[in-house]
């Protein structure tokens, strides 16, 4: 993706807060790029920007020379096929990944910035960025960081608009760049524009900056050195800056004491530079710059019709952000809203927030005009994935999984070998209560095998409701490249040789009523057999059990719809959602979205069995017969309840069935090693 940052000189003092604002989003602008993650040029700022002697600058791609391990040398997001893009080791993320939260920070922004900071030639504004970063691809959308003038932004958005009219253009706005990005929006409904609003300033009318206003213009000015001091800290970033390498609690304590000492050295610095640069006239020009922002801005969001995803704060000291967010979301026509409750004012500077992953885990990239699930996706980086492997260890840590696979002669062995790397695959199970058995598969075929399972996921997981399921608890499933369920994105992941995730009983199974462990709720007909021999994709059967080991259903959906008040719910919910099947018959067609009332139990094991794959390459003309058709789906049915038999039996035997006994043998042996199971 194409990054551009806005910075205005008007001299000495009106330039920094420019400056200060747009460092929040540079480190996390440029990990759009895969080869990228936040990193900050070396050298010196000025022979890497370009700058027109005019006051309307045109667009420009700024690039450099620099080369990156791993990936295209290109620095940009490509098109390619799943394999190739799974595939990818992202060797300069890996490489740098430790390093580069600790490496190049706030400090670094500012000294590579401080001759423009403290530049006296009052020149016009202009489009800068100090990121690294290569040519981008001719089909990437444009990034555009706004932290300043709408005209001016106005005038590029349609310049780059007239050049590429078919791809979106992205506005990332910052506090006051949030009502700038509105701005704009509300003046060109004709532009394809996605916002990304983090701690907009909209609501500056209630912001506890209010008060300062009056008191800076009879405060003297032997007094001003103190505001940015305060306003700084009221940002929370200095305090971000000092607490960071201390939150990861990675390292040993004699590095963290030495990092939380440069920290501090960091934190004088950076003050000590805002205090120079950002006198009281100033600061006052900033807020009431502001105020008149925010009034433009909320005078205009009726005529908002771009798509809208708003990050904020729980602890912004400046801003009553979540708030803020909520009412937007009320008002935007296309709005979603990611909350953060333990970050500060300058989200994007925080060390644990990153805005590609946000973007991707809320299905907001795309690079045309309609978003394509299948092909607009980009596998986890390594930091992505740990992240959240390590949010869901927990399911893994409980339950032990035990994964079985069957090889091409029908022999049954420990682990994945006897699953193809080679797409297309389409693996066909059955759903346990509530899906758990998701976050283990994904978890283990992506660390063990470098294999990443699409998985075919219901709507509601990723189109807002009424209000009744917060769309932001299923971003995860996204990040690991989830679509919703259609015929158009099955043929899809096929054609991109996938590997592809497909549960025929979909919430059926997986919110099942009390006594229907383990009962299959497939359609009557196949509904993906001839789409596999289209592409000569490997059928590949599983059978999962364990969930009777971990919980039991006690109040299903009978239950609860007996009940006036849970029955109004669960309507008010059902309206808010795409149903499936509403015209199949059977069981299969009882899709009621609810959330079951369970008793938990002592925690036992989850098994998978993958069965013998079965070959639909050079069957295409075959598979066209539907008697052929349905025998292979019958096949595929009987194969998935053979495996959960076996897996059913077979647990009986294994001594680590419960969890006790898994804890003692990993308390002798280490809670990182692998604990045994029943002999095969």
């Amino acid at each position: 993706m194409r990054v551009k940052c806005y910075q205005q000189d008007r001299g000495p003092e009106e330039s920094t807060f420019m400056a200060a604002t747009g460092a929040g989003v540079l480190s996390a602008a440029s990990s759009f790029s895969p080869l990228r993650h936040g990193r900050l040029i070396h050298a010196q700022l000025q022979p890497k920007v370009s700058v027109a002697a005019r006051e309307s600058v045109p667009a420009t791609v700024l690039q450099s020379s620099t080369t990156t391990n791993g990936g295209s040398h290109n620095g940009r997001l490509e098109k390619r096929s799943e394999a190739t893009r799974v595939g990818q080791k992202y060797d300069s993320v890996a490489k740098s990944e430790g390093e580069s939260s600790s490496s190049f920070g706030l400090k670094d922004y500012y000294e590579q910035s401080i001759g423009m900071m403290r530049s006296n030639d009052g020149g016009p504004p202009r489009w800068f960025s100090p990121l690294e970063c290569g040519a981008p691809s001719s089909d990437s959308p444009l990034l555009l960081f706004l932290p300043e003038l709408v005209k001016l932004i106005e005038r590029t958005v349609r310049s780059e608009n007239h050049r590429s009219p078919s791809r979106p253009i992205y506005l990332v706005g910052e506090s006051l760049g949030g009502c700038l990005a509105l701005a704009v929006a509300a003046r060109n409904p004709d532009i394809d524009l996605m916002l990304i609003l983090a701690n907009p300033a909209t609501c500056f009318s209630k912001s506890q900056l209010q008060p300062i206003l009056p008191f800076l213009e009879i405060m003297p000015e032997q007094l001003h050195f103190g505001m940015p001091y305060l306003l700084s800290l009221l940002t929370g970033a200095p305090l971000r800056m000092v607490t960071a390498t201390v939150e990861k609690g990675l390292l040993p304590l004699q590095q963290t004491v030495g990092e939380l000492s440069k920290a501090i050295i960091d934190l004088s610095s950076y003050l000590s530079v805002l205090a120079e640069v950002l006198p009281g006239d100033t600061l006052l020009w900033k807020l009431q710059m502001l105020r008149s922002a925010s009034a433009y801005a909320n005078s205009r969001l009726h005529a908002v019709k771009a798509r809208t995803l708003i990050l904020s704060s729980g602890k912004d000291q400046l801003l009553p952000s979540q708030e803020e967010g909520e009412r937007l979301c009320r008002i935007l026509p296309k709005c979603e809203i990611r909350k953060f409750s333990d970050s500060n004012h300058a989200i994007l500077l925080e060390d644990g927030v990153d805005l590609v992953t946000i973007i991707k885990g809320s299905s907001f990239y795309r690079r045309a005009k309609v978003l394509d699930y299948a092909s607009d996706y980009f596998p986890p980086s390594p930091s992505e994935f740990k992240k959240l492997y390590e949010s869901c260890r927990w399911i893994e840590v409980a339950t032990a999984p035990v994964m079985l696979s069957t090889l091409e002669n029908g022999k049954i062995v420990k682990g994945l070998a006897g699953i193809p790397s080679k797409g297309p695959v389409l693996f066909v199970g059955y759903h346990m209560l509530l899906g758990l058995e998701v976050i283990p598969l994904v978890s283990r075929f992506w660390a063990e095998r470098n294999i990443l399972l699409r998985g075919i996921a219901h709507p509601m997981l990723f189109e807002g409701s009424n209000g009744t399921i917060d769309v932001s608890a299923y971003d995860t499933i996204r990040v690991m490249g989830a679509v919703p369920v259609s015929g158009s994105n099955l043929y899809k992941l096929l054609s991109l040789n996938s590997h592809v995730l497909l549960y025929p009983g979909g919430v059926r199974e997986a919110l099942h009523r009390k006594g229907e462990e383990y009962k299959l709720f497939w359609p009557e007909r196949s509904e993906f057999v001839r789409m596999a021999a289209r592409f000569g994709a490997t059928i590949i059967p599983f059978g999962a059990v364990g969930e009777d080991d971990l919980a039991q259903v006690v109040f299903d959906y009978e239950d609860q719809m007996k009940i006036p008040f849970l029955k109004d719910e669960l309507e008010k919910m059902r309206e808010g959602i795409v149903t499936l099947r509403t015209t199949t018959d059977g069981e299969i067609g009882n899709q009621d979205p609810h959330f079951p009332l369970l008793l938990p139990k002592l925690p036992g094991r989850f098994y998978y069995l993958f069965g013998r794959p079965i070959e639909t390459e050079g069957r295409k003309l075959e598979l066209r017969d539907r008697e052929r058709t349905h025998e292979m789906y019958v096949e595929v049915k009987s194969e998935v309840e053979r495996c959960m038999a076996y897996l059913k039996e077979r647990r009986e035997n294994d001594p680590y069935r419960n969890i006790l006994p898994r804890l003692i043998y990993q308390a002798t042996h280490g809670f990182d090693c692998e604990v045994p199971s029943f002999e095969l």
